[in-house]
């Protein structure tokens, strides 16, 4: 009986530390995905839409204004 719970906490420890292992890469792969897809985001909203827009904007409500 002694034997049979040894060799079960043996396999749940087993089991445990390769999930950890297997959590610890898919979490490694889940940081490169999101540092990725910030960085294009960071291009093609950034550069394209939110600063020219906001600039036009304020730049011919300004020219209107004074000219």
């Amino acid at each position: 009986m002694l034997w049979i719970l040894l060799l079960l906490l043996i396999l749940v420890v087993f089991g445990f530390g390769f999930t950890m292992q297997t959590l610890w890469w898919v979490a490694a792969v889940l940081l490169v995905v999101w540092i990725v897809g910030f960085a294009m985001r960071g291009r093609g909203s950034g550069g394209r839409g939110g600063g020219r827009r906001g600039g036009r904007r304020g730049g011919r409500r300004y020219s209107r204004s004074r000219g």
